[in-house]
C-alpha cells in the first residue's frame, strides 16, 4: 500500500485484483491499473463509460475551488474517452461544523460547474458525519453514454506512437500550494507568482485539452490512447498509460514541459514538478503521422502541446533519457505533494 493517497500497483493486484463482483460479458473495460474509466458495451452499438473520484472540500482554497476540483478532477477522468461527462452522482459525508450556509454555496457552485460542462446531476447521498476532518468528503461518478466505436481507452496507445503532454507539469501541486500559502509564497517569490499560481488554478481542467485532440462532431482517429495526470505527475501518468497498454516507452526528460510559475513554486517546497500531481495536462498517445496536427490544433485554442517522447514494445520496457543517458523509468509510488503541504502546515507558512 502506498503511504499517502491512491492505492498503488501491488496493493491492486493483492488486495482487489480478482475480487470484482459478477463477471459479465458486456463489460468491455474494468478495472485495471493505469485504467480510470470502466467501459460498458450497450445495445444499438452504444458503450458506458463511469469514473468515480473523491470530492474536495480544502478550507485553505475556499468553498469555490474545493467545488470546481470536484467536479473537474472528475470529468478530467471521463475526458481520456474522448467525450464529455453527461450524468453524474454525488455522495457527500459532510463535516459537522460546515455550517448550512457553507454548504449552499459549495453546492451551488458544484451545480454551475455541472452546468456548465452539461452534467445532468441523477442522485447520490447528502449526509454530516461527526469526526469528519479529511480535505475529502465523498465521493463522485461520472457517466457518458456514446458510440462504443469512437471510444478511446488508456489501454489503447500503440507501438510506433508519439507521446503528447499537454500544458505543464505539476499544474494542480504548485497552483495550490501557492494558494494554501499566499504570504509565504509573495514574501518568499513575489506577488506576480503568487497570483500566477491563482491563474493556473483554472487550468487544472483538461476537458477541453481531450475534446480539441480526439474531435467532437467528428472523431480523429490518429489518437489511441488519453491519460490524465493526477497522483504521480506527468512521469507517473504516462507510466500508467503504457503498463495499461502493455507497451514500453522512451521518455526525453529535457522535453517535459515545466512553466516558470510551477518550477518556483516546486523549488521552494523542495518538490520533483515532473512526479507531482498535476490534473490539466493530458498525455495523449498518437500516431506520428498526425502529431503535428494534434499540436497545431490545440495551439489553436492556446493550449500548449509537448512531443516528450515515443511508444516502443513492451520489451524495452520504460525508459527515461536524461542528458544522452537512459535508464529505467521509477514510478513513485507516493505523490510528494502531500508531504509538502503538511510540511509547510507544522511549519507554521501562512
Amino acid at each position: 500500500m502506498s503511504d499517502l493517497g491512491k492505492i498503488n500497483h501491488e496493493g491492486y493486484q493483492n488486495l482487489l485484483a480478482g475480487r470484482l463482483g459478477t463477471s459479465r460479458k458486456e463489460v468491455r473495460q474494468g478495472p485495471a491499473f493505469g485504467v480510470d474509466v470502466s467501459i460498458t458495451s450497450l445495445p444499438g452499438g452504444l458503450a458506458m463509460a463511469a469514473t468515480s473520484d473523491p470530492l474536495s472540500l480544502i478550507p485553505s482554497l475556499g468553498l469555490q475551488e474545493s467545488a470546481w476540483l470536484s467536479v473537474h478532477l472528475m470529468a478530467n477522468d471521463m475526458a481520456t474517452t474522448g467525450f464529455a461527462p453527461q450524468y453524474g452522482q454525488f455522495v457527500l459525508n459532510l463535516p459537522e461544523t460546515l455550517s448550512n450556509t457553507d454548504f449552499s454555496t459549495y453546492w451551488g457552485h458544484i451545480d454551475s460547474y455541472c452546468k456548465e460542462i452539461g452534467i445532468a446531476i441523477t442522485g447520490g447521498h447528502t449526509g454530516f458525519v461527526q469526526g469528519q476532518n479529511s480535505t475529502f468528503v465523498g465521493g463522485g461518478t461520472l457517466i457518458t453514454i456514446a458510440r462504443e466505436s469512437d471510444m478511446i481507452c488508456a489501454t489503447g496507445a500503440r507501438q510506433g506512437d508519439v507521446i503528447l503532454v499537454t500544458k505543464s507539469c505539476a499544474l494542480t501541486a504548485t497552483a495550490i500550494l501557492g494558494m494554501s500559502f499566499p504570504e509565504t509564497i509573495t514574501k518568499k517569490l513575489g506577488t506576480e507568482v503568487y497570483q500566477s499560481a491563482c491563474e493556473q488554478f483554472y487550468q487544472t481542467s483538461s476537458l477541453k485539452d481531450a475534446l480539441v485532440a480526439a474531435g467532437t462532431e467528428e472523431k480523429f482517429p490518429g489518437i489511441h490512447a488519453m491519460h490524465d495526470v493526477t497522483e504521480g505527475g506527468v512521469l507517473g501518468a504516462i507510466y500508467e498509460m503504457l503498463v495499461a497498454s502493455d507497451k514500453g516507452g522512451l521518455i526525453v526528460d529535457e522535453l517535459l514541459p515545466i512553466g516558470n510559475t510551477a518550477a518556483a513554486i516546486a523549488r521552494l517546497f523542495g518538490l520533483d514538478p515532473r512526479y507531482c500531481v498535476g490534473a490539466g495536462s493530458m498525455i495523449i498517445a498518437c500516431d506520428p503521422k498526425k502529431s503535428e496536427e494534434v499540436i497545431e490544433r490545440l495551439a489553436e485554442e492556446r493550449i500548449l502541446c509537448t512531443e516528450v517522447g515515443r511508444v516502443n514494445e513492451s520489451i524495452s520496457g520504460i525508459q527515461i533519457q536524461k542528458s544522452g543517458t537512459t535508464s529505467p523509468l521509477v514510478y513513485q509510488e507516493t505523490d510528494p505533494y502531500w508531504a509538502a503541504y503538511f510540511n509547510a502546515l507544522k511549519a507554521g507558512w501562512q
